[in-house]
């Protein structure tokens, strides 16, 4: 059966592009693989950096898709963690471990949508117009460029479109999805990570019944857009 939201929900919708940008996934630490959309912690370290605190551990509902993905090829160099190594700051030596060439897949022009509720929202969106570090999407060189702030109202939903929504595990049940664990939050000493299920679709889906959602009927590029309100 499915549940609707009571009431309507006033949020501020924020658009970022990036050129590029990776999202690795922590899960297959021997092997480096990407995310295709980034996680909810990446996203809420982009809102933190906004805000020059530690941590935002807010509510948010977004959107992405990436107009392209492809594979570069990196050298790591292993740091040795009991600091041995000196001469060659600390690396591991080749032949235990040390320098190796790795893939790394990325993303090109990635579009993000959030929804910020209030009133966290009012607080985050006038941070975003003057952030205290430079906003950057997944590693540190991968800059994000702030394209629209917009006030809206989230309507409960029936039905939406869903398209490229991060959404609970249990918010829809369009075949297209697939299923992907991500953090959620990290812990500022990094020791913490909470982990949760989303559905993410990488093709249109158009409209469906959706499950504990709202919609933005004002969506630039869509009319009654799925908006999952996710917590931390």
């Amino acid at each position: 059966m499915t549940q609707v939201p009571a009431q309507p929900v006033t949020a501020w919708r924020v658009q970022f592009y990036a050129p590029v940008a990776s999202f690795r996934d922590p899960l297959f630490p021997g092997v480096t693989r990407g995310l295709p959309v980034p996680p909810p912690s990446t996203v809420r370290g982009l809102l933190a950096a906004a805000t020059g605190r530690p941590v935002e551990p807010v509510v948010l509902g977004m959107a992405a898709r990436a107009e392209g993905a492809g594979i570069d090829t990196e050298t790591y160099h292993p740091i040795a963690a009991d600091g041995t190594n000196p001469s060659i700051g600390g690396r591991v030596r080749a032949g235990k471990g040390g320098m190796t060439i790795r893939d790394r897949p990325f993303l090109v022009g990635i579009h993000l949508t959030l929804w910020l509720p209030d009133p966290d929202g009012s607080r985050l969106q006038k941070a975003l117009r003057r952030p205290r570090w430079p906003l950057r999407l997944g590693r540190s060189q991968d800059i994000v460029h702030l394209t629209e702030i917009s006030r809206v109202t989230l309507e409960p939903a029936e039905t939406a479109v869903i398209d490229h929504a991060l959404a609970p595990a249990d918010g829809h049940r369009v075949a297209l999805a697939h299923v992907y664990r991500m953090a959620t939050t990290v812990s500022v000493d990094r020791l913490t990570t909470t982990w949760q299920d989303y559905l993410w679709c990488d093709e249109p889906t158009g409209a469906h019944p959706v499950h504990d959602a709202y919609r933005d009927t004002t969506y630039p590029e869509k009319d009654n857009q799925a908006v999952w309100l996710l917590t931390p």
